[in-house]
């Protein structure tokens, strides 16, 4: 029958990247499918996966191979054969767990075929071994007790069994060569798995960063807050200097008044000497209102302090807004960078 497919699933394809062993470089540009195949005349399983017409995913499940679910839909394991580690990415984690579930039972048929294979190659080279011990008593009886006739029959049978014999020297050897190039699988998968121990520890360092890009970004928010009322109080503060202005025309126009009615005065008191006593009670009318214009200069004096000082508190509150202003532009440009290396890490999962 050869190879026919059992399982097959889509999703995003990636392979670890050769030179770093810790980010992920996409192998297709979009979902393709991926399945597993069995071989019959082998007794094998494979995972292959092709987009278009380049094979990107090509890999003989064995035993010592484990699947890794890294996160709700991403999967991956690693393939010291081919070197590489593949990833997985599936629209939905129920598409993740029967394809880790598949996996897990073709690693199982994996590994029944492996034994079988070895209980076959043990009982093969036990029979070689006892067929090796029979046949030199079997050519002595001959030798001793049989024909000329016998011995010559005997010939190809012991030719026949070494060449069996050589035959299962070449297959221990093969063995033993298979057992040294899983050895060095074994170690690749180690290798292997150590990049993707530090791969994830670096995930969590990325993780921490962004819980502490966001923690300051709480921060800026509550600063910002704090500026926000502090500029409604500016408000206020301007409020109250455009009432102390208002208030301080209104002081002016009274002021104007009362000196237009101390000139009217100075001209009765010229005009009519006969009004001598009215003339002092309006003197002393006049100097009431003296006396009320220093009050009001007075008053004009303090206010006019009071609104220096209060654009002065206006001027050092808009040098310390600005100063913040220009702080958190730099943070907002950290946070921005931030972003990027998050979005460059989400693009790479």
């Amino acid at each position: 029958m050869g190879e026919q497919p059992i399982f097959t699933t889509r999703a995003h394809v990636f392979q670890i990247d050769p030179t770093t062993k810790k980010n992920w470089v996409p192998a297709s540009k979009q979902a393709v499918t991926v399945s597993y195949f069995y071989d019959s005349t082998r007794n094998s399983y494979r995972v292959i996966s092709v987009d278009g017409s380049k094979v990107i995913i090509n890999s003989t499940i064995t035993p010592n191979m484990n699947f890794t679910k890294t996160s709700q839909k991403f999967g991956q394991w690693a393939d010291s054969r081919a070197n590489t580690v593949f990833g997985l990415g599936f629209a939905s984690e129920q598409q993740l767990s029967k394809f880790a579930e598949k996996f897990q039972e073709v690693k199982e048929a994996a590994k029944l075929a492996r034994e079988k294979s070895q209980e076959k190659m043990e009982t093969s080279s036990d029979q070689s071994q006892e067929s090796g011990r029979e046949t030199p008593s079997g050519n002595q009886a001959s030798s001793i007790n049989g024909t000329d006739d016998e011995k010559i029959s005997h010939v190809p049978e012991n030719t026949a069994l070494m060449s069996e014999n050589d035959r299962l020297k070449s297959v221990a050897e093969h063995s033993k060569k298979l057992e040294t190039e899983l050895q060095a699988l074994k170690d690749s998968n180690t290798r292997l798995t150590d990049t993707l121990q530090e791969a994830n520890s670096n995930a969590e360092i990325w993780k921490s960063k962004v819980t502490q890009s966001q923690d300051e970004n709480n921060q800026l928010r509550n600063k910002i807050s704090e500026l926000e009322d502090q500029c409604k109080e500016v408000n206020l503060e301007r409020e109250r200097n455009a009432q102390l202005s208002l208030r301080i025309q209104e002081l002016e126009a009274d002021l104007q008044e009362k000196e237009q009615e101390l000139e009217n005065l100075r001209k009765q008191a010229e005009t009519i000497p006969q009004l001598m006593a009215k003339c002092e009670s309006v003197t002393a009318k006049l100097q009431a209102a003296e006396m009320a214009s220093r009050d009001q200069s007075e008053k004009m004096t303090l206010l006019q302090s009071e609104i220096e000082d209060s654009q002065h508190k206006q001027k050092n509150m808009k040098t310390e807004l600005k100063k913040f202003m220009d702080v958190l532009d730099g943070k907002i440009d950290e946070l921005h960078e931030v972003r990027q290396g998050i979005s460059k890490l989400g693009v790479d999962n």
